[in-house]
């Protein structure tokens, strides 16, 4: 009786293929349930262990998501015990395509969940720069968009719709935008660049060309810059990254050659005499570092010096009030010792010759 029972037929199954896909559906319930609490707690050992975040992040998101992995896991542990029963096509295909749709939509929110951690942890946490900040958000969404753009295409691919035109109108309206807008594209490249590669941040001193000032904000086509007299200067990001730049910001000492002239009635002693006292000025200089002093070649009405010394330190004004009392000291120093600067002259000796 039993055993009739059991070989009786509903919607073209047996009562015993249901019975056996029960058991194979809570069998692989029970089987997940253990697997979930033993990974829990091989992750939280490790965890505990490891002096890195990265894993304890994946403790954290592989926690919270974890509903969202236990319904995949159900719809899958579904999936196995039905698989072994009789069922029509179009529920067939049906339970496929829901099992499809719910891997790409969890894998692309697990997706998701670890870049934007990467971003806030890496990035965000990091910068200090408003600016900075909005635009790393910014790139954020931008890779939201592309990441489930290509998980709409593949579902749709999977439902049977022909995607292979509509990616490939994609590419041609794509291609065309790309003709129209090549100025903008090719300055929002440009400004990834800036981004990551960071030849610049707001605040450094610029010299680009005949051009130069203070970098105010940094913009997804422009930058301006703040010039010495005031006015504001505005360049295009492809224009700046094709460009070479000074960046006096970074600068971390700054190189001084200065020249000078004594006139030629100076005495060999006195010429002697000169880089010792203009080393010794230099030396005594607090924020400079003394390289060389040389007596460097013979001038059209001069005998010309050449002195180099850097300043431990990228400020201007800085600069210029050491070579300003370098400048007072070397005056005081040959005026002492009657060494007298040379200036434009012109020397004419005149001749009488005998008359026959």
């Amino acid at each position: 009786m039993f055993n009739n029972f059991l070989q009786q037929i509903y919607f073209n199954n047996r009562v015993i293929d249901y019975i056996i896909a029960l058991a194979i559906f809570f069998l692989a319930i029970l089987t997940i349930t253990i697997l979930k609490n033993f990974l829990l707690k091989i992750l939280r050992s490790f965890a505990q262990k490891s002096t890195t975040i990265i894993d304890d992040h994946f403790m954290e998101a592989f926690q919270k998501k974890m509903r969202t992995f236990l319904t995949l896991l159900y719809f899958g542990s579904f999936y196995l015990g039905i698989y072994q029963l009789k069922i029509p096509p179009l529920l067939e295909k049906i339970i496929n395509i829901s099992l499809v749709a719910l891997l790409i939509f969890f894998g692309v929110r697990f997706l998701l969940s670890i870049i934007s951690y990467v971003l806030e942890s890496y990035w965000i946490k990091k910068e200090a720069d408003e600016t900075r900040i909005t635009a790393i958000k910014g790139i954020e969404t931008f890779l939201k968009i592309i990441i489930w753009t290509i998980a709409v295409i593949i579902l749709l691919d999977n439902l049977g719709i022909e995607v292979s035109a509509l990616v490939a109108g994609l590419g041609i309206g794509g291609i065309a935008i790309a003709l129209a807008a090549q100025s903008i594209l090719g300055d929002l490249f440009s400004y990834f660049i800036i981004f990551f590669d960071r030849p610049f941040e707001i605040g450094d001193f610029l010299i680009i060309g005949e051009y130069l000032g203070t970098i105010e904000h940094i913009g997804i086509k422009t930058t301006r810059i703040r010039s010495l007299g005031g006015e504001e200067l505005i360049f295009s990001n492809t224009d700046l990254v094709n460009s070479r730049l000074r960046n006096y910001k970074r600068m971390k000492k700054r190189r001084v050659l200065f020249k000078f002239g004594v006139i030629y009635q100076t005495s060999l002693e006195q010429l002697k005499e000169i880089p010792v006292i203009v080393g010794e000025i230099i030396k005594q200089a607090p924020g400079a570092t003394l390289d060389r002093v040389h007596f460097a070649s013979y001038g059209d009405f001069s005998l010309d010096f050449e002195v180099v010394y850097y300043v431990n330190g990228r400020d201007y004004n800085k600069y210029m009030d050491i070579q300003q009392e370098i400048n007072f000291k070397i005056k005081e120093e040959f005026e002492k010792r009657g060494i007298e600067f040379a200036y434009p002259t012109q020397t004419l000796f005149l001749s009488k010759e005998n008359e026959s």
